[in-house]
């Protein structure tokens, strides 16, 4: 794999592509097609992008399930907690929007299929139940899903809740974490300096944080402390080539054509 950003910026993020920043689809592209679809992430990879960015909660019979609500009332025809429902029949329920309406909720089984022959790499973000808890093994079956697919090197695992990135460390040695850092964390961390601290002591990788917390002085303590570090979610054009101006590694987007389009121009 190569850097994508500065030589001395930290190990390499997910992926076998070169160009900087590295534009990662939000979802898959969320304000163009319905969120975390099958439909999105096949879109997304055809207009070439680095990454794919995607939120993964646990069927009650244990499988993986890309979907980033806890519940299924805002996306699907369905309603109550994902955890309440086996795989099967989060399959049938129906995602809304177009293209992709009729379409259920996919396991990260298939969206790794979909992945595999591609060059993209994969954001992945383990999220927690209705009720804030952890899922019962969730970080043990999803290096299990990325080791069979052959994915680990191309993957970089996410969370908001930093016990699960402990948890992930403790499994693996070598996987791809990220820390992921909203404006509320970061002023009880003592900012974006002092979470950096924090997650070079649990041996992540990457930071990711929101971006009202982008500035050059953030990008530059990721990267003297050897982490790489993305931003989310941009969308305007402005605030694209702003951050893509940082040297952020990657910027992670509901508008990847958008954002490919102005990088392309820089």
């Amino acid at each position: 794999m190569t850097t994508v950003g500065a030589p001395d910026s930290g190990p390499p993020a997910p992926g076998g592509l070169t160009d900087s920043p590295r534009i990662a689809a939000h979802r898959g592209g969320a304000q163009l097609w319905p969120e975390n679809t099958l439909s999105a992430f096949r879109g997304a990879l055809a207009l070439g992008v680095d990454l794919l960015e995607l939120d993964v909660h646990r069927s009650r019979d244990g499988e993986v399930m890309v979907i980033h609500d806890a519940t299924l009332d805002r996306t699907t025809t369905g309603h109550g907690p994902v955890a309440a429902r086996t795989a099967a029949e989060l399959a049938t329920a129906t995602l809304r929007g177009r293209p992709g309406e009729g379409e259920g909720v996919p396991s990260l089984r298939a969206v790794l299929a979909l992945l595999r022959p591609s060059a993209a790499g994969l954001l992945l973000e383990i999220k927690v139940d209705a009720a804030g808890r952890p899922y019962s093994a969730i970080e043990a079956k999803v290096l299990e899903l990325l080791a069979a697919s052959g994915m680990t090197d191309r993957t970089a695992v996410m969370a908001f809740e930093w016990d699960t990135l402990e948890r992930l460390r403790a499994l693996s040695s070598t996987v791809r974490l990220t820390g992921l850092l909203r404006r509320r964390e970061a002023e009880r961390l003592g900012g974006v300096a002092g979470a950096v601290r924090q997650l070079v002591s649990l041996r992540v990788d990457d930071l990711g944080i929101e971006r009202s917390l982008l500035t050059p002085e953030a990008v530059v303590a990721a990267h003297q402390a050897g982490l790489t570090i993305g931003v989310w979610t941009v969308n305007d054009p402005a605030a694209l080539s702003g951050a893509m101006a940082t040297g952020v590694d990657y910027v992670t987007t509901d508008r990847p054509d958008l954002a490919l389009a102005l990088r392309m121009r820089r």
